[in-house]
């Protein structure tokens, strides 16, 4: 990979290891602390008065939609340029990573794109959407997390990310 257009590509790849490890991280903590107790649609109601636990909802939510967004809207299609394959549609994109191995379930991870839009859009007016997209989104978050490290993975067992850009 010596042509200009490769080296961009590996730098890209590289940047967007690094982001989406510590996007994980984030992730993985923001969960711990908007876990700790089970969310309830009572739960969910007493954001309006319980501003630590709606911060922590907060960041839990953003974080898991920067998560997905950063795997789907920028890693998978950047990979498929790394295998000499042609990004095309987010639909397209997804069902080949499904193909590849890479993804559970393109569909699966639709599903999840409607659970983000009900979390950041739907949630003030509805306490129960948010409760239940909440719960969904914990329940498909180790999906998440495995489509995004399985992504690295492969680039690295190609060579085309070093160790040290999984960490």
């Amino acid at each position: 990979m010596n042509n200009p257009h490769n080296e961009a590509l590996l730098q890209r790849l590289s940047f967007l290891a690094r982001v989406v490890n510590k996007e994980i991280q984030h992730l993985t903590y923001s969960e711990q602390r908007a876990f700790a107790e089970p969310i309830t649609v009572d739960k969910v109601r007493s954001m309006a008065t319980d501003e630590p636990f709606a911060e922590r909802v907060e960041a839990y939510t953003s974080r898991f939609c920067r998560l997905q967004d950063t795997v789907g809207d920028k890693l998978l299609p950047n990979w498929l340029i790394a295998l000499g394959e042609q990004p095309g549609a987010a639909i397209d994109n997804l069902d080949r990573a499904e193909r590849l191995g890479i993804l559970e379930s393109a569909d699966q991870w639709l599903m999840i794109r409607q659970l983000r839009n009900q979390m950041v859009h739907e949630y003030i007016e509805v306490p129960e959407i948010l409760a239940n997209a909440l719960e969904a989104a914990h329940t498909y978050q180790p999906s998440l997390i495995a489509c995004a490290r399985a992504v690295l993975a492969d680039l690295e067992r190609r060579s085309v990310l070093e160790t040290q850009d999984r960490k």
